[in-house]
């Protein structure tokens, strides 16, 4: 079964960096993509970020582009958000999720496995 379990979130001031992992916690299979969700309070989870397998392809919100860099690396079990130019907006719990299948997907009921979130603050 795959477990993920995150760590990296904080407390950054507008503008900083921050980098997210999310860790495998069990041998993966080919053709798993992963995804970056989040949710602020109040708010209905969406979408920040997905990569299909292999690294084929990539998705990333109108509201962060430009500004978040999802990677995977499969020798290590990982994937990161790295988020750059980060905005008051970008207050939420990230959640780190996975899927087995290869194409790209956006959805949050498209990912069966899941980390704890994480809190990421961005003072002004």
């Amino acid at each position: 079964q795959v477990q993920l379990v995150q760590s990296g979130g904080g407390l950054v001031q507008v503008g900083d960096s921050l980098r997210l992992s999310c860790s495998v916690s069990a041998r993966t299979i080919s053709m798993t993509g992963f995804g970056w969700f989040r949710q602020a309070p109040g708010k209905e989870r969406e979408v920040v970020a997905t990569i299909g397998g292999r690294g084929s392809s990539r998705y990333y919100s109108d509201s962060v582009k430009g500004r978040f860099t999802i990677a995977r690396n499969d020798a290590t079990d990982t994937t990161s958000l790295q988020m750059d130019s980060l905005k008051p907006e970008d207050t939420a719990v990230y959640y780190c999720a996975a899927r087995d299948g290869w194409s790209l997907k956006t959805r949050p009921s498209d990912f069966p496995y899941w980390g704890q979130g994480v809190q990421v603050t961005v003072s002004s």
